[in-house]
């Protein structure tokens, strides 16, 4: 109990002793050693790797994780190093709901196997999520982390260790110099006609004492010396280490790409499959007042469809000697491209069918302007 005393006050004086000495640096009251050019580069080039690794990693986890609870509910796991429960993400639970309303409103009906085909294809959009979560947290948020919580730890300790030497260094310094400054006084020569013989074995006596005070105040700065330059030189190695740091966060970033490319390909494919199987039945759609024409049938932007524009040219179409009837407008109807024709709600237009139309689309007339138009916003008059 008595040496730990006896160290915490040591402990305190030396604290004091080098805040005193940090504020009168700052000031510019006292000596301080000044690090060369280039070190001084790479303490800053290692601060600014740290603030900006540290903001990508904090924006990283809030992307791969929006909700701030589950990321707190993660991170009090990892500090008791246990595993996170599994549960189903958003995309997965969308997709247990719809299968479950499917079996509710009937499988065999229109709006239940649709039901059901959208919330599979909603479940395997959250199990692609998931493999992506896990893909990005090991090939990209952990070698950051690793480096947050393990290199730049390191590298703030030794650096702390260097501006310890650094104060010492500089205290050994000031010590030397007023000990130098007080063998100069005493040694200066007394003078003969008002000084007592005594008095000079005493500038003798203390001339001998601040020599030995210089000399020790020498071996005291050389140890000081080494120490500092020891402990530059390994901070100078961590911090030229960040250019390592660099190359590894780089094929990391490289990893990181690479999962989200996968990810949105999966999604894409996934997503091109589910309407490809709604697009085989455009019945069930019939009636919908907020069917498009991307669920209903043929689209602009489909392969087919741009074959059949092609190939049928509305403008060369002719109506037939019957088979014309007039028909009602729904609702208003914007043309995608010149083959169809624009709608207005409530208006009437004379519509027709040709050989190798699809059977959701007409052509309809109007005065002189023609084109193709969705039967799902008209009402057939006889």
């Amino acid at each position: 109990m008595d040496f730990n005393v006896k160290k915490l006050a040591s402990d305190a004086g030396i604290f004091f002793t080098r805040a005193i000495q940090f504020t009168g640096e700052k000031f510019g009251q006292v000596e301080k050693t000044e690090l060369d050019a280039h070190f001084e580069n790479l303490l800053s080039r290692a601060d600014s790797t740290k603030n900006w690794t540290e903001k990508i990693f904090r924006q990283t986890e809030v992307l791969l994780q929006p909700n701030p609870s589950s990321r707190i509910e993660e991170f009090l796991y990892e500090k008791l190093d246990r595993t996170v429960p599994s549960r189903p993400n958003n995309e997965e639970l969308l997709g247990h709901y719809m299968q479950d309303a499917a079996k509710d409103f009937g499988p065999g009906t229109p709006y239940g196997s649709t039901l059901i085909k959208v919330g599979d294809c909603e479940r395997r959009l959250g199990s692609v999520q998931r493999e992506f979560l896990q893909t990005s947290a090991i090939s990209f948020l952990t070698p950051l982390r690793n480096f947050l919580e393990g290199d730049w730890r390191t590298i703030s300790k030794e650096r702390r260790l260097l501006e310890n030497r650094r104060l010492d260094l500089d205290s050994c310094k000031a010590r030397l110099k007023k000990a130098k400054l007080a063998e100069s006084k005493a040694a200066a020569v007394p003078d003969f006609q008002e000084t007592r013989p005594r008095n000079y074995v005493l500038s003798a006596s203390a001339s001998a004492l601040w020599s030995e005070e210089v000399d020790k105040a020498e071996h005291e700065l050389r140890v000081a010396q080494t120490e500092f330059d020891r402990q530059a030189e390994v901070t100078r190695l961590l911090l030229e280490g960040i250019s390592s740091t660099h190359v590894n966060h780089l094929r990391c970033l490289h990893e990181f790409v690479e999962a989200q490319t996968a990810y949105y390909k999966q999604c894409h494919l996934h997503m091109q499959d589910l309407q490809k199987e709604l697009d085989r039945f455009p019945n069930a759609f019939a009636g919908n007042p907020g069917h498009s024409m991307a669920s209903g049938g043929s689209s602009p932007l489909d392969p087919a469809s741009a074959v059949e524009t092609d190939t049928l040219k509305i403008e060369e179409v002719q109506a037939p000697a019957t088979g014309t009837r007039k028909a009602k407008v729904l609702y208003d109807y914007d043309a995608a491209d010149t083959s169809e024709l624009s709608l207005l709600a409530d208006e009437l237009i004379t519509v027709y069918t040709v050989p190798g139309m699809d059977s959701d689309w007409l052509v309809g007339e109007r005065g002189n302007q023609k084109g193709k138009v969705p039967v799902t916003y008209l009402e057939l008059l006889s």
